[in-house]
C-alpha cells in the first residue's frame, strides 16, 4: 500500500484504512474454510485441558517474551494512524526501537552480525528505491505516450460496462500476480491502470484495496506464489501437498473476497471515510 500511495500520489493512510474491510471478510472465509476442511480430520491434536489459574500463569509467561516485539506494530500503526507520524518517520521510530530490543532482549542482534545485517537492510532498500525510480521514469512515459487512454479505450472497444472493464482488469491483475512478485506487480500495474480506473469512476483508494487483495492473491497462486512456498516451508511440508487446499481457499475465499471489494465500493471506503471523512 505504501508502494501504490506513492506511484499513485495518494494518502498512506486511507490505503491502510482501504484494506482493513476485504481483510476482515478474508480472514472470516479463510476461517470458516478451515473449520470445514477440518472437521474430520484425526490428526489434529487437541490440548491437555487446563486450569484458569494455568492457564493465566502460561499466559503471562508467553505474553512477557512476546510482548516487547508486539510493541513494535502499536508504534507503527499506532504512530500512523494517530496522525503523530508520518509512515517515513515510524519507520525511523521501528529501527530505533529494535536495535536495542535485538541486542538485549532477543539477542539475535550481536556485534558479529550487526554490521551485516545494516549492509543486507541497505542493500535490500536500495534495490527498491532503484525500482522505484525507473518504474516513476517508466510511469511518465506511459502518460507522455497515452498508454493508459489507449488501454482504456482497447477494454471500451470490448465492452463499455464499466462492471466488464474492471472484471478484465482483475484478470489482467490475477495473471501478473501469478508470474511476478508483489512489489514488482505493484508497479507495474499501479501506473498503468489506476489512471484507466479514475477515467472508469472508480475512486483511487477503491482501487488501492482492489489492487491490494489481487495481488496478495497472487502471493498464493501458482506458479509463482512466495506465500505459499515459504508457508511449506515453514510447516516442513511438501509444496505439491498444499496445492489442493491453496486452490480451495483461492476458489472459495480469495475470489469471493475480489468480487466483494470491486463491485461493493464501500467494503473499502467505509473505514476510510469514517476516520478520514467523506470527501475519500
Amino acid at each position: 500500500m505504501i508502494l501504490y500511495a506513492w506511484v499513485g500520489q495518494q494518502s498512506v493512510l486511507a490505503c491502510f484504512l482501504a484494506t482493513v474491510g476485504p481483510g476482515i471478510l478474508l480472514m472470516i472465509l479463510l476461517s470458516i474454510l478451515n473449520l470445514f476442511m477440518l472437521r474430520n480430520n484425526t490428526d489434529i491434536r487437541v490440548a491437555e485441558p487446563m486450569t484458569i489459574k494455568r492457564k493465566i500463569g502460561l499466559f503471562g509467561i508467553r505474553g512477557g517474551k512476546a510482548l516487547p516485539g508486539l510493541i513494535m506494530p502499536f508504534i507503527v500503526l499506532g504512530g500512523i494512524y494517530g496522525g503523530i507520524m508520518t509512515p517515513t518517520e515510524a519507520a525511523a521510530v521501528a529501527v530505533l526501537y529494535s536495535i536495542p530490543v535485538g541486542f538485549f532482549i532477543y539477542r539475535g542482534l550481536n556485534r558479529k552480525n550487526f554490521i551485516s545485517v545494516i549492509v543486507q537492510t541497505a542493500t535490500t532498500t536500495g534495490v527498491v528505491m532503484l525500482m522505484m525510480y525507473c518504474i516513476m521514469m517508466l510511469s511518465r512515459i506511459f502518460i507522455m505516450e497515452h498508454l493508459p487512454a489507449q488501454i482504456l479505450a482497447f477494454l471500451s472497444g470490448i465492452s463499455e460496462n464499466p462492471y466488464a472493464i474492471l472484471m478484465m482488469m482483475n484478470v489482467f491483475m490475477v495473471i501478473i500476480g501469478m508470474i511476478m512478485d508483489d512489489v514488482s506487480a505493484m508497479l507495474l500495474c499501479t501506473p498503468v491502470l489506476l489512471p484507466v480506473a479514475i477515467q472508469i469512476g472508480v475512486s483511487p483508494i477503491h482501487f488501492a484495496a482492489i489492487i491490494g487483495v489481487n495481488l496478495g492473491m497472487g502471493n498464493v497462486t501458482p506458479p509463482t506464489a512466495p506465500t505459499l512456498y515459504f508457508g511449506a516451508r515453514i510447516a516442513y511440508t511438501p509444496t505439491s501437498s498444499t496445492m489442493k487446499p491453496a486452490m480451495i481457499f483461492i476458489l472459495f475465499a480469495w475470489l469471493p473476497t475480489l468480487l466483494a471489494v470491486t463491485y461493493l465500493p464501500e467494503l473499502a471506503l467505509w473505514l476510510p471515510r469514517l476516520i478520514l471523512g467523506g470527501h475519500i
